[in-house]
């Protein structure tokens, strides 16, 4: 099945897993399991990071891993899966160990978006929500990165990369591949694996907490427009050049 963009990626049931989690794995789960659940007054509020906890350790949102989260936060299965099925950020099939995003929401795709994606896709072999043979990259068409300041915006496991083009994804998509290191437009100086990620969305500390992005300047500007604290001005239009005097030919 197809679409015009390429191929369409069918989500497929929750995975169930043939072999339950290890013992080990298991007493880690429930103790960070526990420190979740404690941060929220009812159990069920603390559904979304157990299910990025899940991700961290199975690389996707399980079947085992559903059942787990329904033991823990006294829900029904299908409850865990209604929720798992609906956001885009959790797996239902195993994840690369790097999601790309390309963003193709409005001023991304006519600043050049379209064509990143068609590019990379071609590039890779792959469309939305697949991935590579070699597990590495995830493929993704993200409706919007929060960075138009930085349009035409690539993601790479939730880090920016700005202002891209098409040669310059397929430089990111080929490295990531590669092992090379990779470092982000702004932000963290490096880019993590998809685990490790998925385990910093469920509330624990990578210790780079202090390698957060910051608001772009177009969007400072316009916040302090809106405050009062800066005037807006127009910046006047160029002026168009004289036309030239037709010159007399000489006899």
């Amino acid at each position: 099945m197809s679409d015009e963009h390429g191929p369409l990626h069918v989500q497929t049931p929750l995975h169930a897993s043939a072999e339950p989690y290890s013992d080990e794995t298991l007493a880690a789960l429930r103790q960070d399991a526990q420190e979740i659940i404690g941060r929220y007054p009812q159990k069920r509020s603390a559904l979304l990071p157990m299910l990025h906890l899940i991700q961290s350790v199975d690389g996707y949102v399980t079947g085992r891993g559903v059942q787990f989260c329904a033991e823990q936060l006294d829900l029904t299965e299908a409850e865990v899966s209604g929720v798992a099925t609906f956001y885009t950020q959790y797996k239902r099939h195993p994840n690369g160990d790097y999601t790309v995003g390309v963003c193709t929401n409005t001023l991304c795709a006519v600043m050049g978006g379209d064509l990143i994606w068609d590019t990379v896709s071609e590039h890779l072999g792959i469309g939305h929500d697949e991935t590579t043979d070699d597990g590495k990259v995830t493929l993704e068409r993200i409706e919007c990165n929060a960075a138009c300041d930085y349009a035409p915006v690539v993601m790479a496991n939730w880090e920016f990369f700005d202002h891209q083009t098409p040669e310059s994804t397929v430089q990111l998509v080929d490295d990531l591949r590669a092992g090379r290191e990779v470092r982000p437009t702004r932000g963290a100086a490096s880019v993590c694996g998809f685990k490790q990620m998925s385990r910093v969305l469920a509330g624990f500390t990578d210790g780079r907490a202090d390698e957060g992005v910051g608001a772009g300047a177009a969007s400072l500007q316009g916040l302090r427009i809106a405050s009062g604290e800066q005037q807006f001005t127009r910046t006047p239009a160029a002026a168009e050049p004289a036309a030239e005097e037709p010159k007399e030919q000489q006899s």
